[in-house]
């Protein structure tokens, strides 16, 4: 199975001034672990998680005030679609890191995260299993 497969297709994207706290609302409200961070003028694309903004709400800073810029990876590992779901799993597991992003010609196409992959797999691994 590939990327193209499991990927969510509705991708979140905030700019670099967005707040914490407007940048948790949008993915509440969406239902997803994580935004895409586009700053055409700087870093081009980046990935806000739900866990960075834990982690800020956690070191006492204030949601209402921090930038998503400031606590955006921008170091980012893309994805193709092509990909198959075990390349994406490897590159999660060695970067550390549940969501990535999917480019496809250069813009972003879509995100993976680990449940997408898990929930393709779980199926097929179902199916595998014969009781003794």
């Amino acid at each position: 199975m590939l990327v193209r497969d499991a990927m969510s297709t509705v991708v979140l994207t905030i700019g670099p001034a967005h707040t914490l706290r407007q940048a948790a609302a949008l993915m509440s409200t969406r239902r997803v672990g994580a935004a895409v961070v586009l700053d055409p003028d700087g870093t081009g694309i980046g990935i806000l998680t739900e866990r960075d903004v834990l982690n800020s709400v956690g070191l006492g800073q204030d949601p209402d005030t921090e930038r998503a810029h400031a606590h955006t990876t921008t170091d980012v590992v893309f994805a193709a679609p092509s990909w198959t779901l075990e390349e994406a799993a490897t590159a999660m597991t060695h970067g550390g890191f549940r969501h990535l992003i999917v480019l496809d010609r250069g813009e972003p196409a879509g995100v993976v995260s680990v449940r997408d992959i898990i929930r393709c797999w779980a199926p097929q691994r179902q199916a595998q299993h014969v009781p003794a």
